[in-house]
């Protein structure tokens, strides 16, 4: 019987997963609000049968009664954060709120899988997260200075950088981690926020060709701290983000060549300078043949990912575990394992248009700026991600937000996704006020169209 139900599992969850995605794109295009309000009703029932399903599956695999416990606790917090958030902000973005709480669903259920403590600190920093997410957007909305302090956030930024080289810890040949009492933090994930605040606040300002040089001389000096700790993958993170920004801001085509040129120049370097580059590029170049050296881990992902096929093996029924760093960097191969590979499809298309349709509403520059400065930001750690893991890009060591396990990744993925809900509001509430101010103006040509009898004998 358990083997049936898993069996049959496999196929529902694929089944939920297809359908909640359609939705998010149907929900995106309609124009009417209340279709709109049904469609992210409906979701929201999708992402609990997903996760009871999920949950029932683990307590049949185990038969260990935390699991159940840990379910109701998950529960209370997917329900109890999808209600509040609109109470406390009527016009928020339910795409956003949604899709979060999706990824959230599979990096719990995921992590219950591969360890269950990891998935309790998972879960404990999502509530922390979301607690401050409660409290970010009325901040973004109201504090409009914040648009003005750009050199606060280069200095802070760089300091949390510069504090990192030098009481640092190394991990997994990167310097990028700091223990603060006991607790380990990765200082890059919230220097992610500052950078981005300090680009969009210093290029909406710029309109000249020496402040640039100064804007990029700064982002420069982030860019390089970062490949001196030799946290790669965030470098060029930042780099990308900064080239788009650049580009955004000026419109100038010569910016992005040069970009993509200065890329391709430091990749080389990088290559030259860094033994363990060379050692993942020869493993993505030809893994089978590395296989007992740099390229175990990607030939262990490509071989979860063939094993799971489109339909996956079933929860629990994978090997996810022999996978390396499988609940972190490589939790995306996991989930095909297990999952499928129609289901990772649709968990990576959610995550690259979750936070598009808010960087193309964005009426001032500077929050513009932002949100597409997260945006970019989003969508290439995820194709990194998932790039490294499928031997599409060489492994850059780069972490798949919300999904994968980290307490700082998911604290400082939440403060974006709160920012992002504070711009959308903004969005909402200008919209609103366009749409009141155009209604004033057709009901006075109204009226001085069609005077009233008063009006006439006056």
């Amino acid at each position: 019987m358990e083997n049936v139900i898993v069996e049959l599992s496999r196929f529902v969850i694929i089944f939920l997963m297809t359908i909640y995605t359609f939705y998010g794109f149907t929900a995106l295009r309609k124009k009417n609000r209340k279709k709109q309000l049904y469609l992210y009703r409906v979701q929201k029932m999708l992402i609990l049968a997903f996760h009871f399903v999920c949950h029932l599956v683990l307590y049949m695999n185990t038969g260990n009664f935390k699991v159940l416990t840990f379910y109701l606790m998950q529960l209370a917090f997917l329900i109890g954060f999808s209600i509040l958030y609109p109470i406390c902000y009527l016009g928020i973005s339910r795409t956003l709120l949604n899709h979060m709480m999706m990824l959230f669903s599979i990096s719990f259920i995921m992590l219950e899988r591969l360890s269950f403590d990891s998935a309790e600190r998972q879960f404990s920093m999502a509530c922390i997260g979301m607690g401050f997410g409660l409290v970010i957007p009325v901040v973004i909305r109201k504090m409009k200075f914040l648009m003005n302090l750009q050199w606060l956030y280069a200095v802070l930024g760089l300091g949390m950088l510069v504090c990192v080289s030098i009481f640092g810890v190394t991990q997994y040949g990167a310097k990028n981690w700091l223990f603060i009492g006991g607790i380990s933090i990765q200082p890059s994930e919230f220097v992610k926020i500052l950078f981005v605040f300090f680009v969009a606040s210093a290029l909406a300002r710029a309109n000249q060709f020496r402040q640039i040089v100064y804007i990029s001389a700064l982002a420069a000096a982030h860019v390089l701290i970062l490949v001196v700790q030799r946290d790669l993958g965030a470098a060029l993170i930042f780099f990308i983000t900064y080239v788009v920004m650049l580009y955004i801001a000026t419109g100038q085509s010569l910016y992005l060549f040069g970009g993509l040129a200065g890329a391709s120049a430091a990749s080389v370097v990088a290559y030259q300078l860094f033994g363990h580059v060379r050692v993942r590029v020869s493993a993505w170049l030809n893994p089978w043949e590395q296989v007992d050296a740099g390229g175990y881990q990607v030939a262990q992902s490509l071989f979860a990912i063939g094993t799971g096929g489109w339909f996956g093996l079933g929860l629990g029924k994978g090997l996810p575990t022999s996978i390396p760093v499988g609940k972190s960097d490589f939790i995306f191969s996991a989930i095909a394992e297990e999952f499928g590979g129609i289901f990772a499809l649709w968990v990576m298309l959610i995550c690259f248009v979750m936070f598009v349709t808010i960087a193309l509403k964005a009426k001032e520059v500077f929050y513009k700026l932002v949100a597409l400065g997260f945006s970019v930001m989003f969508i290439v750690q995820v194709f990194l991600c998932i790039g490294g893991v499928t031997r599409f890009v060489p492994s850059t060591g780069v972490t798949m937000p919300l999904v994968s396990y980290g307490r700082s990744s998911v604290l400082g993925t939440t403060i974006i996704f709160s920012i992002l809900q504070g711009i959308y509001l903004m969005n909402q509430s200008e919209e609103g006020k366009i749409e009141k101010d155009k209604r004033k103006v057709r009901g006075t040509s109204q009226r001085q169209s069609n005077p009233t009898i008063k009006e006439v004998e006056e």
